[in-house]
């Protein structure tokens, strides 16, 4: 985002996390874990995929939030180096979604809930921060954090019940 844009970073980011928290909501549907990601124009705002969890649905291990919706940004703008964008999520990326992340050279992620389990951008390992690779992430957590938590621990007591 240009630094003339910093005051409307905040409001955009409370955006974003909207449409995560809108798919989250529907991986509910198909008995995913609530996990949505958009990822956006770090210029513009302008969001170039939305996607929520499909393991279940999918049976692919690899069809979290996160790496759907950067397949679908690739996609969009014809090339997989997303360098312009922002990736916002629910959940703290895992050390595979990180790594996606890092390889499509994401210069932001913004996410919601830590995961103290398998937070690979802080909470248990520092990929997006980790000097010995070659590109780094400047990472924004907490972003609706208590919306995203509660819809992930809902989700799982009603699992539970």
């Amino acid at each position: 985002m240009p630094a003339d844009a910093d005051d409307s970073r905040p409001e955009l980011l409370n955006e974003l996390m909207s449409t995560a928290l809108e798919e989250a909501a529907a991986a509910i549907d198909h008995g995913d874990v609530p996990v949505g990601a958009v990822v956006a124009r770090l210029t513009s705002g302008e969001i170039l995929a939305r996607r929520h969890n499909e393991r279940e649905i999918t049976g692919d291990p690899t069809a979290h939030a996160e790496v759907l919706a950067l397949r679908d940004a690739a996609q969009a703008i014809g090339s997989w180096r997303l360098d312009g964008c922002i990736l916002v999520v629910t959940l703290e990326p895992c050390p595979m979604c990180a790594g996606a992340a890092l390889n499509a050279r994401l210069p932001e992620i913004a996410f919601g809930a830590a995961d103290p389990k398998a937070g690979a951008l802080g909470s248990l390992y520092p990929l997006g921060v980790d000097p010995r690779l070659n590109h780094n992430i400047d990472v924004h957590p907490g972003v609706r954090a208590a919306e995203c938590a509660l819809l992930l621990s809902t989700f799982f007591a009603a699992r539970r019940a």
